[in-house]
C-alpha cells in the first residue's frame, strides 16, 4: 500500500510512462503519477496500477509535494514545446537540488538549453535516452542519462534497478556525459537503428525478389543467422515477422504497404553528422530510403513508364545466402563505425568525456539495436580506449576483410538485377574510401581553385600551407580565404 511520500514522481501516462511506472514499482519504488488529463491517472490506478504502490496527483503541485527530497521528477511527454512548458510550470514548485529528468526523445541541443535554465534556477537536469520500446520500458530498457553530473548519485539507484541487464549481469545504464550527451547518444543509437533496419530490408528484398525465396525459407534463414554473429533483436523479430500469418493463412507481411514512417531522429542524426563534417553515409541512405518509400504513388507510375535494363543469370541459392550473410555483417560493422566516429567528433566539439566501451555496454541489452555484436565493440574499446575507428581494430578489420568478397558479390548482384541496395552499397563505398591512401579529391580541389581561387595543399608541403595556381593566365594572385565547413 502507498506510504506518505513517493521515491519518484512521473509525469505522462502514455504507453512508455505507464510501463516505466510499473517497472519502477516492481523494483520497490513508490511512484507518484500525474497526467495532464487526470482521467488517465484514474483509469491506470483502477486498471494496471490497481493495488500497487502508486499515488495519483490531480495537479503538478500535488505531485511535487508528494515526492521525497531531493525530488526525482521524470517527464515522459512529447518532445518539443511540451517539455519547455512543463519545465516552466514545475520550476516554481521545486526546491534547490531537486532533479528534473526528461525521458523523451528530445533533441540534444534542447536538452543543453534546458539544463542551463534549470541549473540557473538552482535545480538539476537530466536528459536521458530510453530505448527498448513498450516491452523494454516494462521489463528493462537501455538508459542513457546525461546532463547535471551531480544528479547521477541520486538517480543511479532507480535507473540501474529498472534497466536491462547484459547476459553477464551488467546494468545497461551508465552515466553518459555532460550537457546533452545522453540524448545525443540516444540520437546516434536511433540513427544506427535506421541503418540496421534498412540493411535487413535490403537483404530481405534480395532474398525475395532476387532469389525468389518464400517467406518460410527466409524465416528459416534468419532463424539460423540469429544463432551466430548476427544474433540480435532486429534479426530475431524479422524471423518472427516472416512467420506470422493472418487467420486465413496469408502472410501478414505481404499485406503491408511498402511505405515507411519515421519520427525524425534519423534526420537529426544526419543533420548532426553534417554539423560535425562526418561521413555518415550509410545512415543517411537509410533515411533517404524511407523518403523514397513514401513516394508510393510516384513509384507505381514510374514502374509503368521506366524500364530497367536487367539481365541476370539464375542464382545458386546456398552460395548467394552465404554472400548475403557476409554482406549484412560487414555493412553492419560500417554502420557502427560511422556512428562511433560521429560520437567521437561530437565529444570533441562539446567537451564531453564519453566512455565508448560503456556506450556499447549500455546498448548491449534492452534497446532496439541490442545484439551480441555490441560485446565485440565493448572489447575493442577495452583493448584501445583511444580507438579512432572500429575498422582499425584487429577483430573488426579481420571480420570485414574475410567477408568483403561476399559483400562485393552481393552489391554486384543487386546492381545486376536492378534491386536497390543503397545502404549495402554506401557501406562498401565508405569501406573502400576509408582504406584508400589516395582519393580523387586532388582534382576536386584543383577545380575549386580554378573557378574560385580556393587554393589547395601540395604533396610534400607542410599541412596547412595553401597554394594557388593562375590556371587561365589572367586570374592574378588574389585568392579566397581558406576555410573548412
Amino acid at each position: 500500500m502507498p506510504t506518505t511520500v513517493s521515491a519518484v514522481g512521473l509525469i505522462g501516462l502514455a504507453v512508455m510512462g505507464e510501463n516505466l511506472a510499473l517497472n519502477m514499482e516492481s523494483k520497490g519504488f513508490q511512484v507518484s503519477l500525474y497526467n495532464r488529463t487526470h482521467a488517465r491517472v484514474e483509469a491506470f490506478l483502477a486498471g494496471r496500477g490497481r493495488a500497487k504502490r502508486f499515488v495519483g496527483a490531480a495537479s503538478l503541485a500535488e505531485l511535487v509535494a508528494g515526492v521525497e527530497r531531493p525530488r526525482r521528477i521524470m517527464m515522459l511527454v512529447k518532445a518539443g514545446s511540451a517539455v519547455d512548458e512543463l519545465i516552466e510550470q514545475l520550476l516554481p514548485l521545486l526546491s534547490p537540488g531537486d532533479i528534473l529528468i526528461d525521458g523523451g526523445n528530445s533533441l540534444y541541443t534542447d536538452t543543453t538549453r534546458r539544463l542551463e535554465t534549470v541549473e540557473k534556477a538552482g535545480m538539476l537536469y537530466v536528459g536521458t535516452g530510453v530505448s527498448g520500446g513498450e516491452e523494454g520500458a516494462l521489463n528493462g530498457p537501455s538508459l542513457m542519462p546525461g546532463g547535471s553530473r551531480a544528479a547521477w548519485p541520486r538517480i543511479q539507484p532507480v535507473f540501474q534497478a529498472i534497466c536491462a541487464r547484459t547476459p553477464e549481469g551488467d546494468p545497461c545504464c551508465e552515466w553518459i556525459g555532460e550537457g546533452g550527451a545522453g540524448h545525443y547518444v540516444k540520437m546516434v543509437h536511433n540513427g544506427i537503428e535506421y541503418g540496421d533496419m534498412q540493411l535487413i530490408g535490403e537483404i530481405y528484398d534480395l532474398m525475395k525478389r532476387g532469389a525468389g525465396l518464400s517467406n518460410e525459407d527466409m524465416r528459416a534463414t534468419f532463424a539460423d543467422w540469429n544463432k551466430g554473429e548476427l544474433d540480435s533483436y532486429l534479426i530475431e523479430i524479422t524471423r518472427d515477422i516472416l512467420g506470422f500469418r493472418e487467420k486465413d493463412g496469408t502472410a501478414t507481411l505481404d499485406g503491408i504497404l511498402d511505405t515507411a514512417g519515421q519520427k525524425g531522429t534519423g534526420k537529426w542524426t544526419v543533420g548532426a553528422a553534417l554539423d560535425e563534417s562526418q561521413p555518415l553515409s550509410l545512415i543517411g541512405e537509410a533515411v533517404f530510403a524511407r523518403f523514397l518509400s513514401s513516394a508510393k504513388e510516384e513509384r507505381v507510375e514510374a514502374a509503368k513508364r521506366i524500364r530497367g535494363d536487367v539481365e541476370a543469370p539464375p542464382i545458386e541459392r546456398v552460395a548467394f545466402l552465404a554472400d548475403l550473410r557476409a554482406a549484412l555483417y560487414a555493412a553492419k560493422i560500417v554502420s557502427y563505425a560511422q556512428g562511433y566516429q560521429l560520437m567521437r567528433a561530437a565529444a570533441q566539439s562539446h567537451g564531453w568525456n564519453l566512455n565508448y566501451g560503456g556506450v556499447a555496454l549500455v546498448w548491449r541489452g534492452g534497446c532496439i539495436i541490442r545484439s551480441a555484436f555490441l560485446g565485440d565493440i565493448k572489447r575493442a574499446f577495452d583493448r584501445d580506449p583511444t580507438l579512432v575507428n572500429l575498422l582499425i581494430d584487429p577483430f573488426f578489420r579481420e571480420a570485414v576483410e574475410s567477408r568483403q568478397a561476399g559483400w562485393r558479390r552481393t552489391v554486384i548482384e543487386a546492381v545486376r538485377r536492378g534491386l536497390p541496395a543503397p545502404c549495402l552499397g554506401a557501406a562498401l563505398a565508405y569501406f573502400d574510401g576509408y582504406r584508400s591512401e589516395r582519393l580523387p579529391a586532388n582534382l576536386l580541389q584543383a577545380q575549386r581553385d580554378y573557378f574560385g581561387a580556393h587554393t589547395y595543399e601540395r604533396i610534400g608541403a607542410p599541412r596547412g600551407k595553401f597554394f594557388h595556381t593562375d590556371w587561365t593566365g589572367h586570374g592574378g594572385a588574389t585568392t579566397s580565404e581558406s576555410y573548412s565547413a
